[in-house]
């Protein structure tokens, strides 16, 4: 039985444990957007250094690369380190490190073996456009193990460690890029990013004295089965659906169309960077929700989506008094391509921000179902919005159907996150497991 506070007393209070919560939040999610302004800084320099030396047709090879990445890189987070971060984020420090030793180890396997395959296809595809990919896969584990590595230090609520990383990845690019532009090849542009991201997943290995256990990445696939092919097949239809939309877009317009798109995209470079970055802590955020106030995801999901959504509206719009003097600068030839899909482009990021406060809530609450079903109709709507307005307007067209897609796809992603809510509060029994 507890006694009433009586007059003149101090009546206990949760505000300074809550308190102390909301700051260790923002301290985390203060280092995933200084980890992704680190990696983005990268990538933003790979793509300008790319677009003002060779030109549109030579931006639109290296675009095709990078899909291709992006799609390698979402089949190994699928299989290692989405699992880890749902499952491995807040636990014990040891079962942190088994699973972080066998989940590294299975996206080195990832790297090895497709990348294996893309130096083959390179090899054999021959030209820019052949060198681009063999130079891709001799670049693929250090790629991944590096990313891998990010990942597993936010599971661990540690993002100064990952940040660290990504400014070792930045450091050493410099004088990887350096040599690259003396050679003036899309191939050695891809060789100087992948092997300075090479240099950071070796340190990552210091960072945290795990060594990568590639002999048991089979284990790691067996006991993540059931989250793990589920997020592959999710992640796969995400980026797949990004490289389907690229290759037909080289098809129906032409390669110069591609690099345009990815012109566009490096405008919306810095809110990116926001966005990608918040995304590396708002699964284990989520997570961490779910476990102490349930009845909070809801709203913790929403002001999360909304907040990006707007955040790219904003952006967007400063883009549009962007001059075109400046435009030049940053982009050479490739500004008068990427100016007028800055509008249908900012609606595109706007709609994946939204979504993303959705998926988060669906990842937390191991609704790997729902999730996979909301990221197919969303992939299906992207490849056919895209590919669609193309053949119907050319690349401003692709672009706005790839916005209507995007802003259909991200509200299936809420239908799907109140259904889930709903069936969590009168079935509270989780369907992931922490060890």
């Amino acid at each position: 039985m507890t006694s009433m506070p009586v007059e003149g007393e101090n009546p206990p209070t949760a505000a300074p444990r809550a308190g102390s919560a909301r700051r260790a939040l923002v301290g985390r999610l203060s280092w995933g957007l200084a980890d992704q302004a680190a990696s983005s800084i990268s990538n933003f320099a790979v793509g300008i250094y790319v677009a003002r030396s060779l030109g549109v047709t030579a931006f639109g090879v290296f675009s095709l690369a990078w899909v291709t990445y992006g799609v390698v890189l979402n089949v190994s987070r699928g299989l290692s380190t989405d699992p880890l971060v749902v499952r491995f984020s807040g636990v014990p420090e040891a079962s942190w490190r088994g699973a972080v030793a066998r989940s590294t180890g299975t996206a080195l396997g990832v790297g090895t073996s497709i990348g294996a395959v893309s130096l083959v296809v390179g090899l054999a595809l021959g030209g820019r456009l052949g060198s681009a990919f063999a130079c891709l896969g001799v670049m693929l584990p250090g790629l991944l193990l590096q990313d891998a590595w990010r990942f597993a230090f936010f599971a661990a609520g540690n993002g100064r460690k990952a940040f660290v990383n990504d400014v070792v990845w930045c450091v050493a690019l410099v004088p990887a890029l350096v040599a690259a532009a003396h050679v003036g090849t899309v191939g050695a542009f891809v060789l100087a990013w992948g092997a300075s991201a090479a240099v950071a997943a070796a340190y990552g290995c210091l960072q945290c004295g795990i060594r990568p256990r590639l002999t048991e990445a089979r284990g790691w696939l067996r006991e993540q089965r059931d989250l793990g092919y589920r997020y592959l097949v999710e992640n796969v239809s995400l980026s797949g659906a990004s490289q389907l939309r690229a290759y037909g877009l080289g098809a129906i317009v032409g390669v110069g169309a591609v690099g345009a798109v990815r012109g566009a995209e490096l405008l919306m470079g810095p809110f990116l960077a926001v966005l990608m970055g918040l995304s590396l802590v708002t699964v284990p955020e989520a997570a961490r929700v779910l476990r102490k106030s349930p009845h909070r995801l809801g709203t913790f999901c929403l002001l999360l989506g909304g907040g990006q959504a707007v955040a790219a509206l904003l952006w967007g719009g400063s883009l549009l008094l962007l001059p075109n003097r400046l435009g030049d600068l940053v982009l050479g030839s490739v500004w008068h391509s990427s100016a007028h899909l800055i509008v249908p482009i900012t609606f595109s990021v706007a709609g994946a921000g939204l979504g993303t406060g959705a998926a988060a809530g669906l990842r937390a609450l191991g609704a790997a179902r729902r999730s996979l079903r909301s990221q197919l109709f969303a992939s299906v709507c992207y490849v056919g919005g895209g590919l669609g307005g193309a053949a119907l307007a050319g690349t401003v067209g692709s672009a706005w159907g790839v916005a209507a897609a995007t802003v259909s796809g991200s509200a299936v992603w809420w239908l799907h996150l109140r259904s889930a809510l709903r069936e969590h509060r009168h079935n509270p029994i989780p369907e992931v497991r922490t060890s």
